[in-house]
């Protein structure tokens, strides 16, 4: 993909990953590390997840995986985590919308030629989210093999916004669930793992 002089994420962010206390505990001690999801219906291909900003997303998702009764997940929980974006292919630009299309008219052509289906995003359950979003995940993996087979500098993290849940009221353009979710390529972005903490109310909030 093209890098532009704007490509890197220089700020750091924060980001909040959603999963069971022991893995928290563990992590923070320095004993064990967050596993990269490998999963072919992730939403934003292969990595380490995170919600941007945002605790409360991330402690739903843990205790909407212990309710889908998910073995890893038996008491939910949330770690924070200081990252750089580094180089970052970040859905809400242009360019690489773009670049994503492009990756996406490959996977057609490529599927064509096997002989085999497109992949396809589907519901779960009730929702009607495209929780399973396999064509996305393809599409972004092969999005990242383009690259590769170019010899282009490998992308470190991947950042999307996502409409997710019920309208907030009638005819909302918001949803009960949005949220910036980034997917860490490159663990070196994690600068450091944190326990949230309570507000002081005797201060403001800087």
């Amino acid at each position: 993909m093209k890098e532009t002089l704007y490509s890197r994420r220089s700020n750091l962010v924060i980001g909040f990953h959603g999963c069971d206390k022991s893995v928290v505990n563990k992590v923070i001690v320095g004993e064990d590390n967050l596993i990269a999801s490998t999963n072919d219906y992730d939403w934003l291909g292969h990595g380490i997840y995170f919600g941007e900003n945002n605790e409360t997303r991330a402690l739903q998702y843990a205790y909407e995986m212990l309710k889908r009764g998910s073995l890893s997940v038996t008491e939910p929980a949330v770690i924070g985590a200081v990252i750089d974006l580094g180089y970052c292919m970040d859905l809400t630009d242009s360019l690489y919308l773009g670049e994503l299309k492009e990756a996406y008219n490959a996977l057609v052509d490529a599927c064509n030629l096997m002989g085999i289906n497109l992949p396809q995003n589907v519901d779960v359950g009730k929702s009607t989210d495209k929780l399973m979003r396999r064509l996305d995940c393809a599409v972004i993996e092969i999005a990242h093999q383009i690259n590769e087979d170019a010899k282009e500098r490998s992308f470190d993290s991947v950042k999307g916004v996502f409409w997710e849940g019920d309208k907030l009221y009638p005819e909302a353009g918001f949803t009960e669930k949005n949220h910036i979710q980034i997917c860490i390529r490159n663990p070196n972005c994690i600068k450091g793992f944190f326990l949230p903490r309570e507000l002081n109310l005797n201060y403001f909030n800087p």
